[in-house]
């Protein structure tokens, strides 16, 4: 009970927050607020409240309400194909949030999470359930990490230290506004010399892919003063021959047509598809998987892959629900499984005459 009731204050602290001085502020821009950032469309409520009523709620009830029904298995990661492909558009899902992205010869990093919490102390927190796909020490050379947003299930302070670090030289860290700062101070010792921070529709290169925040709504925090000082986005990741958008974290917004709209037409989109019960606590910050079939048509992505699922228990759904819930808003939409897939942790697919399929050799 002690670990839980330590566990509820972390949780509901993490939700608190102060008014400071956003040194980012650009009063033309309506996300920008003079303490930090906001969303655009998300309605009024009280989240250090709902946090404390969920967490009593949940000590009440257990964690979780209902244990996996099925185990979630990983597979035997293909390394030397990761390692000697520069050619073919490639992912691989290494857990959560956590992808490798190969496109244009490039091994892009999303969201790096190899910590076996995700959590502000070690003891606590979340325990990773599945370990990671591929291994820090197993992966190819990164050339560019993106980071979402801040949440200690997405930017992992050992996992950024360990890439930066990393044998080569330092990957480029895209980052949203006041992240790139963060990782500046917590990370590099103070070089910004692989350290980018973009605002919402900001684009940056990196040897002929390009880069791009992209707005969604969601919130970002690490401590018990600086909720919303950081922004958060998702990305989109373009090259000729692969347009890829990686969700992060996002809640069904009119966001979602705006970059639809001004960005979509993607070949794949990561979309997130666990964390999302209670509904009433969630849906303002997390979508549930029959509202990522419906972004996936609105951001025109031809096909998807789910993420944010099997790793880490964050939530009230049980850890294998998410995909049979998937399956279920799937064939509701009419839509085949190739075009919305799974990924088991460490499992690599290649794109190949527009569908997703494993790597030949």
């Amino acid at each position: 009970m002690i670990p839980r009731l330590l566990a509820t204050f972390w949780i509901t602290a993490l939700l608190a927050g102060c008014a400071v001085h956003n040194p980012y502020y650009d009063p033309a821009k309506p996300h920008h607020t003079p303490t930090g950032f906001q969303n655009l469309y998300q309605p009024s409520r009280n989240l250090d409240l709902d946090a404390l009523k969920w967490q009593w709620q949940r000590l009440l009830q257990g964690f979780p309400p209902s244990p996996p029904h099925e185990s979630v298995l990983g597979v035997t990661p293909d390394t030397g194909f990761l390692h000697h492909n520069h050619t073919v558009p490639s992912i691989t899902w290494i857990g959560h949030a956590t992808l490798l992205v190969q496109i244009g010869g490039l091994n892009i990093l999303t969201d790096p999470v190899f910590s076996e919490r995700a959590f502000p102390v070690s003891f606590l927190g979340p325990k990773r359930h599945q370990p990671p796909g591929v291994a820090l020490k197993d992966l190819p050379h990164i050339d560019a990490v993106v980071i979402s947003h801040d949440h200690y299930d997405h930017l992992d302070l050992p996992s950024v230290r360990a890439l930066y670090q990393q044998a080569g030289g330092p990957p480029l860290f895209l980052a949203p506004l006041g992240i790139h700062d963060w990782l500046a101070n917590n990370v590099s010792h103070g070089d910004r010399d692989h350290i980018r921070g973009l605002d919402w529709w900001a684009k940056a290169q990196l040897d002929g892919v390009e880069f791009q925040l992209l707005p969604v709504q969601h919130w970002c925090a690490r401590g018990v003063r600086d909720r919303n000082r950081r922004l958060w986005g998702a990305w989109g990741i373009l090259h000729p021959d692969l347009r890829f958008f990686f969700g992060g974290d996002l809640a069904l917004s009119p966001d979602v047509d705006t970059l639809g709209a001004q960005a979509g037409d993607f070949d794949l989109a990561a979309l997130p598809i666990g964390a999302y019960e209670p509904r009433w606590m969630m849906k303002p910050a997390h979508i549930n998987p029959a509202e990522a079939v419906e972004i996936k048509r609105r951001i025109h992505a031809a096909k998807a892959v789910a993420m944010h699922w099997g790793t880490f228990e964050l939530s009230d759904e049980s850890l294998d629900e998410p995909p049979r819930a998937l399956t279920r808003a799937r064939q509701q939409a009419g839509l085949p499984e190739q075009d919305f897939f799974l990924l088991k942790h460490g499992e690599t697919r290649v794109l190949k005459t527009g569908d997703w399929v494993a790597p030949t050799h």
